[in-house]
């Protein structure tokens, strides 16, 4: 089967929807809470849509603990942050200690060595106020190469075992923009998570990403989507109307419906909106009544994309 053919046969089968239940568009009053669904193989679940840590940074304490709360009051349990994200596991911590007991809290390390990994988890752990992680990952695999290195002697991964050893991080994962990449660390070890990006342009513009879903499919490795409302690069010399995002994201709320159901639709566990806190605020509210993409729906996503340029393509 061709690798259009098995993203095409996944959205109309109803794989995402068949994850939890949905409501009909229209039908009565949206539900209170997102929907959930389970994290690969685990007993852990996640809301569909979480919050990705960018949307809390640069911004004050009060703001980042009512953002945090208005997700909270609306079902969002997934969160996820990293060192890179300017300050905000530092905004994060406080805003989410409530709330902790009840959510499901990732973070990330960049660096490649044991030693570098051990210094970047203790501070995260002491920044984000918490004795553990749900989930930690090696952030942005990018090349081949740096697969090797952490699984090398001396490696990140030796810190990723231990501390899951240690109680520190519950489940392990990874984070990827290359499909090679992506496909060689599944290879590699066998991990609970991989976090990509899985949007629709990408996917049908871009025939990027279909391969991962498979390779997880065939390891049992639950799937996380990033960017999924991610549009297109800004435009050489454009003033970028959401600075927070490197890309242009979705901001017309139809289609942010229309492009969040595609990725719903996917086999994923759940997906992360842009890093602006109006267009994440969209997305949970968009989130609370998804429904499966429709066919109908679909052939209007793809011609108000057709000729878009995405962010990510597969060579």
């Amino acid at each position: 089967m061709r690798r259009r053919d098995f993203i095409s046969s996944m959205v109309a089968a109803g794989v995402g929807a068949a994850a939890g239940p949905s409501i009909a568009r229209g039908a009565g009053k949206p539900r209170g809470r997102l929907a959930q669904r389970r994290y690969g193989h685990t007993r852990r679940k996640l809301s569909i849509v979480g919050l990705g840590g960018i949307v809390v940074s640069q911004i004050e304490q009060s703001e980042a603990n009512d953002i945090v709360a208005w997700a909270v009051d609306r079902g969002v349990t997934y969160f996820d942050v990293a060192p890179t994200y300017g300050n905000a596991q530092e905004r994060l911590g406080p805003a989410l200690k409530p709330y902790r007991d009840r959510s499901f809290l990732a973070c990330k390390t960049t660096k490649r060595d044991a030693a570098g990994a051990q210094a970047e988890l203790e501070e995260s752990l002491r920044l984000l106020q918490t004795d553990h992680v749900d989930l930690y990952q090696l952030h942005g695999l990018s090349k081949e190469e740096e697969v090797d290195a952490v699984m090398a002697p001396g490696g990140a991964l030796e810190t990723f075992v231990r501390a899951r050893e240690k109680g520190q991080a519950l489940h392990l994962g990874f984070s990827a923009h290359s499909v090679p990449t992506a496909l060689k660390a599944l290879d590699a070890f066998h991990f609970d998570s991989v976090l990509f990006p899985l949007n629709a342009v990408c996917i049908e513009n871009g025939h990027f990403g279909p391969q991962v879903l498979e390779a997880a499919a065939r390891k049992g490795t639950a799937c996380l989507a990033l960017k999924a409302l991610a549009w297109t690069p800004w435009p050489q010399g454009a003033e970028h109307a959401q600075p927070k995002c490197w890309y242009e994201p979705i901001t017309d709320r139809e289609l942010v419906r229309l492009a969040l159901t595609y990725t719903l639709s996917l086999p994923v566990a759940a997906a992360i909106p842009p890093g602006d806190p109006e267009v994440f605020k969209m997305a949970v509210e968009l989130g609370l009544i998804y429904s499966h993409l429709t066919g109908e729906e679909r052939a209007e996503l793809l011609r108000r994309m057709a000729g878009v340029e995405p962010i990510f393509k597969n060579a």
